[in-house]
């Protein structure tokens, strides 16, 4: 196994690299950052591995079977065509590319390659997920009407400056989207997709993508944001969601239906369901690095292949074609904290965020008074999924 971007979030991918490394089912034989890399106490490199910062000389040198791809995103294609060309499987980060486009380009090398890919959406791996589109595909919630997220998370001045790509639309003339949605609770739009999937009995094909994009930062992309799908079959999917938020949600994603409502707070795996008297977690996720490895060994379904991400990669194009979000300030915002600890909030906010999601409407179908009305795009049958 290789790692490609083996610091910050790729950290997390070498801790759980580590226990399958010592118990002999994977050897870590590199490592690969454009930067030093950070020690991990809960994962040292192992003795023999070696370290790079060119992912071509890597797969050129070391020869891994399997590449963890934790780069930013819009690096991700071109770094994935170069490790299927090179003979290995995929673990890649999400989002996995950030476009229609690019996502037929990926799949396609995949088909020529022989390959899999599995893409880093482990929420999809949770037991409580799965006990939720179990208890909807069983009519617990009667007919599903409608399915939606809502989050409310605060990031300061420091988050927006840790890489050069962080807040920004495109760099050096490539998309990178690193936006609320397309990143932080990119989880809680692809969990949505899951449920609309098994009230389906398919995957999303969008229809329809309402969106309506806010910021309070001179930034390039959204840090709250309203999302409708309306899919060409099933229900219809809204996200309210920010990172100007006053209280803190972790993120719940809300089913309604003829019976009853449920309620998933996924980031915790804490699920209630109609006829429960609270919330109680669920324990247990099957890890995708696992399954992968598995699926190589006897063909066990991988949880989260490329083709399962199409509609959110569908949402990340209609993302990448709306316009500028509209910059929000005054007494609208509230600032704390000082310089790269500082945080900004939106007051009223996580209300207006909730009722959304409650009542399945964009902000500016509720009379809130800085909405903006939203952009819609109609989708092909091509260009939904």
């Amino acid at each position: 196994m290789a790692v490609i971007g083996a610091n910050g979030h790729g950290r997390s991918h070498r801790r759980a690299i580590a226990p399958l490394h010592a118990a002999g089912r994977v050897r870590l034989v590199a490592l690969v950052d454009v930067r030093p890399i950070e020690e991990e106490p809960q994962a040292p490199v192992p003795a023999g591995a070696g370290v790079f910062t060119d992912h071509a000389a890597m797969l050129a040198t070391a020869k891994p079977d399997v590449v963890v791809v934790c780069t930013p995103p819009h690096t991700h294609l071109p770094i994935a065509l170069d490790v299927l060309a090179a003979g290995a499987d995929l673990l890649l980060e999400k989002p996995p590319v950030l476009s229609t486009a690019e996502h037929r380009t990926l799949a396609v090398a995949l088909a020529d390659t022989g390959r899999s890919c599995q893409v880093g959406f482990q929420a999809l791996g949770s037991a409580a997920l799965a006990e939720l589109t179990a208890a909807v595909t069983g009519g617990r919630l009667g007919a599903v009407t409608g399915i939606a997220t809502v989050a409310a998370w605060r990031r300061s001045d420091g988050y927006y400056a840790r890489a050069p790509w962080a807040g920004r639309r495109t760099l050096n003339g490539r998309p990178v989207l690193d936006g609320a949605l397309a990143n932080p609770f990119a989880h809680a739009v692809m969990q949505c997709l899951a449920v609309a999937e098994a009230v389906a009995g398919a995957p999303v094909r969008p229809a329809v993508i309402e969106l309506e994009r806010y910021r309070v930062r001179p930034i390039e992309v959204d840090d709250t944001a309203a999302l409708r799908v309306v899919p060409r079959s099933g229900p219809p999917i809204v996200a309210a969601v920010t990172l100007a938020g006053g209280d803190f949600v972790a993120g719940e994603v809300i089913v309604t239906g003829t019976a009853g409502r449920a309620v998933l707070e996924y980031p915790t795996d804490r699920l209630l369901l109609p006829g429960d008297d609270a919330p109680r977690e669920v324990p247990g996720r099957r890890g995708l690095l696992e399954n992968l490895l598995d699926h190589r060994a006897d063909g066990t379904p991988l949880i989260a292949p490329l083709t399962r991400t199409a509609p959110f990669t569908a949402v990340l194009e209609a993302v990448r074609a709306a316009p500028e979000p509209t910059l929000l300030g005054g007494d609208l915002v509230t600032a704390a904290g000082v310089g790269p600890d500082r945080v900004l909030s939106v007051r009223g906010v996580n209300g207006a965020l909730r009722r959304a999601a409650e009542s399945g409407a964009l902000l500016s179908e509720l009379a809130v008074s800085w909405a903006v009305p939203p952009v819609r795009i109609e989708l092909t049958e091509k260009e939904g999924g």
